[in-house]
């Protein structure tokens, strides 16, 4: 991901891929109208005076779990979309919080043994020139979306850019504990784009009201050196819920940081 910090090295990865095809749709909301949604343990990440919550759909290739010989394929690409915010640990690192995940492949629900919110379903991801095609449809209980993004040029990313596409961890709570899962790869190739149709349940169904405003769009290309790390348990005890977010300040000179420098990699 394109980032303020240093990307982290995973050097023992649990898994390989590359995220392919990706767009990110991000939408403005109150962070009281999120905060219900995110556990304890967690803050709130604010950019603008605004909680964001991105709906991301992509594909999943040449997915290969440890041990996997390179000379072997991994495993038939698949179609993934994630809707997620961003937070912070109390130690001040920065990551995601997923509110869902679809995706096409059922062996990755088995992650809901750390958390993670994996939803089977059917998913589709199509381009047709400079414009690409997502839907997908969950099984369990029907939430969908159907989306058209006409592609744009590629963009040298700002600050907002690299806010909504640059971290470096997930979060999840499983056992009543916060658990983290690293990831590593090379920066994102973005991209203008903007969204022709949007049809979609899954912010509905994640508890979430209208937006404040209309979405902010980018596409990717995507990264084919993605080193996800094992998942692990926080370090760090849970925060209290009622701690302030930190907030980002609303026009930064391209390179510079409103983090704090002692964060690690996000």
């Amino acid at each position: 991901m394109v980032g303020y910090q240093t990307n982290p090295r995973v050097r023992l990865p649990a898994l390989r891929a590359a995220w392919l095809t990706q767009t990110f749709v991000h939408w403005p909301f109150r962070p009281e109208a999120v905060r219900p949604l995110v556990p304890e343990g967690l803050t709130l990440d604010e950019y603008e005076g605004a909680v964001w919550v991105g709906l991301t759909p992509f594909v999943m290739a040449d997915v290969r779990p440890p041990g996997t010989p390179r000379a072997l394929p991994g495993l038939p690409a698949f179609a993934e979309t994630n809707l997620r915010t961003y937070v912070r640990h109390r130690d001040g690192r920065d990551g995601l919080w997923f509110l869902s995940l679809e995706v096409a492949c059922p062996l990755m629900v088995a992650a809901r043994a750390i958390g993670a919110p994996y939803h089977p379903g059917t998913l589709s991801v199509s381009v047709s020139g400079n414009t690409v095609t997502y839907a997908g449809s969950r099984w369990a209980d029907g939430a969908s979306y159907r989306m058209v993004v006409r592609l744009g040029a590629p963009v040298q990313a700002a600050e907002r850019d690299v806010w909504m596409t640059a971290r470096w961890r997930a979060y999840t709570r499983r056992l009543g504990m916060l658990w983290e899962t690293p990831v590593e790869h090379e920066p994102w190739p973005l991209a203008e784009a903007a969204v022709e149709v949007l049809e979609e349940t899954l912010t509905t169904a994640a508890g979430l009201p209208a937006p404040l405003g209309d979405p902010v769009v980018h596409f990717s290309q995507g990264v084919r050196k993605v080193r996800l790390g094992p998942s692990r348990p926080s370090r760090w005890a849970p925060a209290d819920r009622g701690r302030a977010p930190r907030r980002r300040a609303a026009e930064a000179p391209q390179g510079s940081t409103s983090r704090d420098q002692g964060d690690g990699a996000g």
